[in-house]
């Protein structure tokens, strides 16, 4: 991807960003069309390369091997509908709490890693223009140490404090779909967008080679589906 190309992109994220700071009360109804193949390009650009494969076993280099028709595919069946969004592999991955606990997470298809990255570009602008300040998690240019920075300057502004850590158990695991999307439909009404979103929802989980379709949740793994539970937290929560 030339420079010109992530300008393009570039140029229409701040278009979307200028228009969703003018309202906060504006639904987006035509985001999609922005969605072209430059913008698959730069969304495949972001993703990882190096992560495991999923359920389709297709790795990066294998994908790459025909990248410009792959893309154009690619958008043609997701503009058409016709994109029918994998089951995720289901993986275990360790919590990190010191308490031995697993975390469940979903590893998506490489072609639905992008599609999904090529969907959060396109969300991305708008909610952070509506995000609180004091939110940190799954932003663009933000990290745990910057977060970590502003407790630490907050409790000193005070003189001391307390510091209260909560767990939301299983949060990514019972949410429900209806209010996901309903959550999305608050600013992001595009009739392709939230397909999608209810396809990469609805996609089911295998696991150990059974497939399961579970009424509620968000396996913890794709970009889109990441993004669009971390609204209720980041914007009305201020997480």
């Amino acid at each position: 991807m030339n420079t010109s190309e992530f300008s393009s992109v570039s140029t229409k994220q701040q278009r979307i960003a200028q228009l969703a700071k003018q309202s906060s009360e504006m639904v987006f109804t035509s985001l999609a069309y922005h969605m072209d193949i430059e913008w698959l390009e730069e969304a495949y650009r972001r993703t990882k390369k190096n992560g495991a494969a999923g359920i389709d076993g297709v790795t990066a280099k294998e994908y790459e091997a025909n990248l410009p028709e792959n893309l154009k595919g690619l958008l043609e069946r997701a503009k058409s509908g016709r994109y029918k969004a994998p089951p995720v592999k289901r993986a275990y991955i360790p919590k990190g709490d010191g308490k031995g606990e697993l975390r469940p997470i979903g590893i998506p298809t490489l072609e639905d890693k992008v599609l999904q990255r090529a969907v959060c570009m396109l969300m991305e602008p708008i909610y952070e223009q509506d995000f609180k300040n004091s939110s940190f998690g799954f932003r663009p240019g933000r990290s745990q140490h910057q977060a970590l920075s502003v407790i630490r300057n907050e409790i000193m502004g005070m003189n001391g404090g307390w510091i209260l850590d909560v767990d939301i158990r299983k949060y990514f695991d019972t949410i429900e779909h209806g209010q996901i999307q309903a959550m999305l439909r608050q600013r992001v009404n595009d009739g392709v967008i939230t397909r999608l979103i209810g396809k990469w929802l609805n996609a089911g989980i295998q696991e150990k080679g059974q497939l399961s379709y579970p009424e509620s949740g968000s396996p913890q793994g794709g970009y889109a589906k990441l993004c669009i539970t971390h609204l209720g937290l980041n914007r009305y929560r201020g997480s």
